[in-house]
């Protein structure tokens, strides 16, 4: 467990990554309403649209470039956050604790992105 703290900490292309493939996980695993249906599309575009839009931000071929993806990375991995919290559980202490560790998740790496913005302008 520490070292992936660790890792959570250092790299992130394998923390966004490892949120997208969290939510999925999640997403398996949550009663079918029509509910959870239409917002887990959107939970599962959204979160995978952070690490991906992370990628591009990496391969950026100008500072605007990069500075747009990583602006994308912020509205994305809040948009998550909103998809989080509209998802149902059904009584699951399971369910609901994994949820609200992405949506913990979710917070911080906007608060990252949004602190890359900042020290980029």
């Amino acid at each position: 467990m520490i070292e992936t703290q660790k890792r959570k900490t250092f790299d992130l292309e394998d923390r966004t990554f490892e949120f997208a493939e969290s939510v999925r996980a999640l997403i398996k695993e949550l009663p079918k309403t029509m509910a959870n249906l239409e917002d887990g599309k959107q939970l599962i575009r959204s979160s995978g649209s952070v690490g991906a839009n992370y990628i591009e931000a990496n391969e950026a071929l100008s500072k605007k470039d990069f500075l747009m993806r990583i602006k994308i990375c912020r509205k994305e991995s809040k948009e998550s956050r909103y998809w989080l919290r509209l998802i149902e559980i059904d009584n699951s202490h399971d369910l609901d604790s994994r949820k609200q560790q992405l949506i913990t998740e979710a917070s911080e790496l906007m608060n990252i992105f949004g602190s890359i913005l900042v020290k980029c302008k």
